[in-house]
């Protein structure tokens, strides 16, 4: 599907077409008590439709009503919610339920447009979200078009489902690997990497003001890459294509591949390939790092800083002669980032404002 063409659509102001805005009753977390069957709880969170968890019933508490759509006033992130709730503190919902499902999705997406506006310390509280106002497709009378608006998200919705099973049979491909026949190897072995320990710089000493250096530090999305600062007179940054490793901290074997030129913080150690290693590669072994990271080693307990260059070690598939099988790391990251790409391409078009 080709992205919308949205030259003839109309701007409207939200609070004129969804005048009622409700705050639910407000449950902090230590008044609920999780239960795998239980009732969804919505929390000011981007991630998972805003849902944190199942909870239990609380008693004269009367969860949200489904088919509504939710955003935290301090995390603006909007979703449609299909069963009934209960809610954290600033947490807010539109009144959507006289539209279907698919109207309701597509209104989620261009009412996210407006986020941009409302960093966290800016709260979008009801009576600021009822002056936006959001581009929608028309009809002939120059009023929101829904039947586009419901037809256009299920040919969405039926092309993502297509593309996510077509990602499940690469799972289920990859649960048939037999690892048995794998072997261990230490990152500085010969084939593999020099472990330079990282920059060590501090963030909050860095500046800003003609930022061209990425600084990665421990965080597990975005590549590690916290934010971009200015080039340090005399340290030269690391190149683009090495990877980066925490050590420690929460994130503890995060592992990326450096698309740009850039700083380490604490604790984030840097791997120079010993070879020029393909971009698939070096993803295998990303996520092979981090998953022996996350089976052995723990936060704040034990820690990578005293194994990484002594007995540290991972799994790796090998040929019959037990050195590194590359083409077969190779073409198993092809095969998952081609059919990736396609279900991501198909979630994009859910950006349709």
């Amino acid at each position: 599907m080709a992205k919308i063409d949205i030259s003839g659509w109309k701007e409207f102001v939200v609070g004129e077409l969804f005048p009622n805005m409700v705050k639910p009753s407000v449950l902090h977390m230590r008044q609920v008590v999780e239960m795998d069957e239980g009732i969804r709880y919505v929390v000011r969170t981007k991630f998972n439709n805003g849902i944190k968890c199942r909870v239990q019933p609380v008693d004269n508490v009367e969860p949200s009503p489904a088919g509504v759509i939710t955003w935290g006033a301090e995390n603006a992130s909007f979703f449609y919610q299909e069963e009934p709730f209960l809610s954290g503190r600033d947490i807010y919902y539109v009144d959507t339920r006289k539209y279907s499902a698919n109207v309701c999705r597509f209104l989620a997406t261009c009412l996210q447009t407006i986020v941009f506006k409302y960093p966290y310390n800016f709260g979008l509280f009801p009576e600021l979200l009822k002056d936006e106002r959001i581009m929608l497709p028309v009809d002939n009378n120059g009023e929101p078009n829904w039947t586009y608006m419901e037809v256009y998200m299920q040919k969405v919705l039926d092309e993502v489902e297509i593309s996510i099973e077509n990602l499940s049979q690469i799972k289920n491909r990859k649960e048939r690997v037999d690892v048995k026949k794998w072997k261990r190897f230490h990152l500085y072995d010969n084939d593999l990497f020099n472990i330079d320990m990282g920059t060590k710089m501090d963030k909050a000493k860095m500046t800003e003001l003609n930022p061209e250096v990425n600084f990665v530090g421990r965080a597990n999305n975005n590549n590690g890459i916290t934010t971009r600062v200015d080039k340090i007179m005399g340290g030269e940054p690391y190149e683009a294509g090495n990877m980066t490793l925490s050590l420690g901290g929460e994130y503890l074997g995060s592992c990326f591949i450096q698309p740009d030129v850039f700083y380490t913080s604490q604790n984030v150690v840097v791997l120079v390939p010993k070879w020029d290693m393909s971009f698939e590669v070096k993803q295998f072994i990303s996520a092979m790092i981090f998953k022996e990271s996350r089976l052995y080693y723990k936060a704040f307990v034990d820690e990578l800083n005293r194994h990484i260059k002594t007995d540290f070690t991972f799994l790796l598939p090998v040929e019959a002669d037990d050195k590194p099988d590359w083409k077969y790391m190779e073409q198993y990251m092809k095969d998952m980032i081609d059919v990736s790409k396609k279900v991501i391409e198909n979630f994009e078009l859910l950006n349709i404002c």
